[in-house]
């Protein structure tokens, strides 16, 4: 698992997919818990209030990763050291 972040690139696809997951989630969230026009089971209810926390984190979390990631691809860029897998 380490070997895979070893490679910026891999971490940049990952912290790709964090946003746009944690957007999802987010929307979906925001959606159901405040402008779904029906009446929702309480247990949906907090989970989709529960999104409305994840998807953010989610958002930071792969904001942080491809901060980090670009970081790296510029270190690297001009050495032929940096060869990624």
């Amino acid at each position: 698992m380490s070997r895979y972040f070893d490679s910026p690139l891999q971490v940049l696809q990952l912290s790709s997919a964090f946003l746009w997951l944690g957007s999802l989630l987010f929307s979906l969230g925001v959606y159901a818990a405040y402008f779904h026009p029906g009446h929702l089971p309480i247990a949906s209810l907090v989970l989709m209030h529960s999104l409305v926390i994840i998807g953010p984190t989610l958002l930071k979390i792969g904001y942080v990763m491809r901060l980090l990631a670009q970081r790296r691809l510029a270190r690297c860029q001009g050495r032929a050291a940096c060869v990624f897998a």
